[in-house]
């Protein structure tokens, strides 16, 4: 069972059919888009006891602003369909994905509903870019190709260190042992490019 198992919430049987429209046809780390929203939504549902429908809600409708069609105002719409809370923490996540463009990222922790669905969706697109790379046959070669990433890594640390407070042990335990081993993965080029 999981928190999307039926009987789900209103909000939740909602949110997944606007996933599944909005998400058709689009791809996120190679897989397609809706297969991306429900393992964050899983994902904090196998950490957080009891997560609020809002959280779930959100969480499938994360890449809306990327994906849903651009007219009318997407947030607008969430508003309309979800409220206002949900539409607050999908445009906290969009600002959070945006902010990974420039240089030092901000980092946020004290907005627990965001928190939780930032935390997962790394869980899952870290823990993704990780099984495409073991797919490849050559795990360093892969992210050696992937500087943008690398340069990200400490980020993602210090945001893990930073929620680790705040988020379910099992949670926070979960990124750090993708982070670890991404890090090793990362020194290991580190230390072939000096050679």
């Amino acid at each position: 069972m999981t928190v999307l198992s039926p009987p789900r919430p209103v909000v939740i049987e909602r949110a997944l059919r606007d996933a599944r429209a909005w998400c058709a046809g689009h791809t996120i780390d190679d897989r397609p888009a809706l297969a991306h929203a429900v393992r964050v939504a899983v994902t904090i549902g196998d950490h957080v006891a009891a997560p609020p429908p809002e959280v779930i809600a959100a969480a499938l409708l994360h890449d809306a602003p990327e994906l849903a069609p651009a007219s009318p105002d997407v947030y607008q719409v969430l508003t309309t369909r979800y409220g206002p809370e949900i539409a607050r923490i999908i445009a906290a996540l969009q600002a959070e994905h945006q902010a990974l463009d420039r240089p030092h990222p901000p980092i946020r922790v004290d907005d627990q509903p965001v928190l939780l669905a930032s935390t997962a969706d790394k869980i899952v697109a870290l823990t993704s870019l990780l099984r495409r790379a073991r797919a490849t046959g050559n795990v360093t070669r892969s992210f050696a190709r992937r500087p943008v990433l690398c340069a990200l890594l400490p980020h993602f640390r210090a945001f893990q260190h930073a929620a680790q407070p705040r988020v379910p042990t099992s949670m926070s335990a979960h990124l750090d042992a993708v982070l670890a081993r991404l890090e090793q993965v990362t020194t290991g080029i580190h230390t072939a490019s000096t050679r």
